[in-house]
């Protein structure tokens, strides 16, 4: 199956990130890194080139792997050294690596329509937290047939158009299953994407307090027979 041309090279995908962000698109890398823990070990899903792990997380992450479905990508990471591995995470089923932090930027609408299942192997593989940072405005939903058509041809990473991408209120849709995990959630500057924080655990449960009803009979008022 042929790659759309963003996916075809690290320079076209960098290229094209900067057209969709602006102005952003730096503070949009740095918004996601600084979630990360310093020293944390790191798993980034659908990774790319590596270009958050080449300009933030290098020093910041104690270890990283990257994983992507795009060969030309996971070659050019191991060229550098990373620790990058092809992964069709569509197809293939198997446990994610452990990490301290799991994390995927604008790619859970490959997912879609069962984005959800990435979500719980995410969490799954995550010893501290999830990072999603996911388009809310994009090309592809656009409402004019020649602009959504080029938006959806222009980001197949080689498995095929995805049909489907996020609003807000879709994404909140689906991440709302997870209110109880929710660290943080906000806005990207340019409204363009929306990052969500979720904890790898569900907190503990409030302890339920149960009174003695023998210790409130014998601590009754005065006069109480």
């Amino acid at each position: 199956m042929s790659t759309s041309l963003v996916y075809r090279s690290a320079l076209g995908y960098e290229l094209v990130m900067r057209l969709l962000y602006g102005a952003n698109y730096g503070e949009r890398m740095r918004a996601v890194a600084e979630l990360v823990p310093p020293g944390s070990s790191v798993l980034e899903l659908c990774c790319g080139p590596g270009t958050l792990q080449r300009r933030h997380l290098e020093e910041r992450a104690g270890a990283y792997v990257g994983i992507d479905i795009n060969p030309r990508f996971v070659a050019q990471l191991r060229r550098r050294g990373v620790d990058a591995r092809r992964v069709d995470l569509a197809e293939d089923d198997p446990p994610l690596p452990d990490a301290d932090v799991v994390m995927m930027q604008a790619s859970l609408y490959q997912f879609l329509p069962d984005a959800g299942r990435i979500v719980e192997r995410m969490l799954a593989a995550a010893g501290d937290r999830v990072i999603i940072a996911e388009p809310i405005r994009n090309l592809a939903s656009s409402r004019l047939p020649l602009v959504g058509r080029l938006g959806r041809r222009g980001t197949d990473p080689g498995v095929g158009q995805a049909a489907h991408r996020f609003t807000e209120e879709s994404l909140d849709a689906l991440l709302g299953a997870y209110r109880d995990r929710v660290i943080e959630a906000f806005k990207i500057p340019g409204n363009r994407e929306k990052v969500y924080v979720l904890a790898a655990r569900r907190p503990p449960a409030p302890a339920s307090s149960t009174r003695d009803p023998r210790r409130s009979r014998r601590s009754g008022t005065a006069g109480d027979p």
